[in-house]
C-alpha cells in the first residue's frame, strides 16, 4: 500500500491571494475538478518573510517567536516541522532560500558549507539552498524533485522567490507580478501529479502579500491576504466555516504526517 503520510509544503513567496487564485490556472483547474481546494489565509503581523518562515514552520507568532524582521538572524527557538519529523525518525528536506537554512540548520549561512546539505544530524537533513533572490524557480523546482527522488523525504519544503522578487521590482499591480505567478503555476503543473502518485498530499501557500510601494510589512488586505491550496486525498477540499490561520499549519502538517506534537491543527482540513 502506498505510503500517503508524505507532505510536500510549496511556499510562493509574496504571493497576494488575489493574484494567486485569478493567475494560476492550473491549480484552478484542480480546483474546479475537484482535485484540489482553493482557500484564503491572512497571515500574521508583521507581514514579512523570515518571521512568516517561523510561523508557518513553527505554528508561532512573530511577537511570541521573537523573530520580528528579516535582519534577525538566529536559530528558531521553537520547535518546528523539521524538529518532530527528526523526532519520529521521518526524512526532511527543503529546496528555500538560505533563510530557511538560518532559521532550522546553521547561522549564519556559509554558502560553501551550507549550501548543499547531506546531515542526517540536521533539523533539515537534505537541502538546496540559494542566496539570489533571482534564483530562477525552474532550478528551484528541479532542485525540490532532486531531492524527493534521491532523498525520499517525509516533508519536503518547496521555497520560491520569483513571484517576491517581481513584485519588490514592479509591484502589486504590475504584468511582472502577474506573470511570475503564471510562471510558478506552470512549473508546477510538471510536478503537482508525480507528487501525488508518489503519495504526498500536497499545500501550496505563501507568507505574505505584496503592495504597490514595492513592499509589504504592513496590515494593508493586499500584504495580508494569501491563497491556500489544498491537493491530495486526506483534504476534505470542504467550505470553511472558520478561516484557517497561518498558525494551524504547523500542526496541520504534523497530522498529516502522524507525528507526535503540540501544536494547533485545522481539523476541518483533514478527513
Amino acid at each position: 500500500m502506498k505510503n500517503t503520510n508524505k507532505v510536500i509544503l510549496v511556499v510562493l513567496d509574496g504571493l497576494n491571494a488575489d493574484v494567486g487564485l485569478t493567475c494560476m490556472g492550473f491549480l484552478q483547474a484542480l480546483c474546479e475538478q475537484h482535485k484540489a481546494k482553493a482557500y484564503k489565509l491572512q497571515c500574521e503581523l508583521p507581514s514579512l518573510s523570515r518571521p512568516l518562515y517561523e510561523c508557518i514552520l513553527t505554528g508561532v507568532r512573530p511577537t511570541d517567536s521573537g523573530i520580528y524582521h528579516n535582519q534577525i538572524n538566529r536559530l528558531s527557538k521553537e520547535k518546528s516541522v523539521f524538529n518532530y519529523c527528526i523526532q519520529s525518525n521521518k526524512v526532511t528536506a527543503a529546496a528555500a532560500y538560505y533563510w530557511i537554512s538560518e532559521l532550522y540548520n546553521r547561522s549564519p549561512f556559509q554558502a560553501a558549507f551550507d549550501r548543499h546539505t547531506n546531515d542526517s544530524s540536521l533539523p533539515i537533513q537534505f537541502g538546496h539552498f540559494y542566496y539570489d533572490d533571482a534564483y530562477p524557480d525552474s532550478h528551484l523546482f528541479d532542485d525540490a524533485d532532486h531531492l524527493r527522488k534521491i532523498y525520499r523525504p517525509d516533508f519536503l519544503l518547496v521555497h520560491s522567490m520569483n513571484i517576491d522578487d517581481a513584485g519588490h521590482r514592479f509591484g502589486l499591480n504590475s504584468m511582472q507580478y502577474r506573470n511570475a505567478a503564471r510562471r510558478a503555476d506552470m512549473l508546477l503543473s510538471n510536478y503537482i501529479n508525480l507528487w501525488l502518485d508518489d503519495g504526498y498530499q500536497i499545500i501550496v501557500t505563501s507568507d505574505h502579500g505584496m503592495n504597490n510601494d514595492l513592499s509589504h510589512g504592513g496590515n494593508l488586505i493586499e500584504e495580508r491576504e494569501v491563497p491556500f491550496y489544498t491537493i491530495g486525498d486526506r483534504f476534505t477540499n470542504k467550505n470553511m466555516d472558520e478561516p484557517i490561520q497561518q498558525t494551524e499549519i504547523c500542526g496541520t502538517i504534523c497530522a498529516l504526517l502522524k507525528v507526535e506534537h503540540d501544536k494547533t491543527v485545522c481539523r476541518n482540513l483533514l478527513k
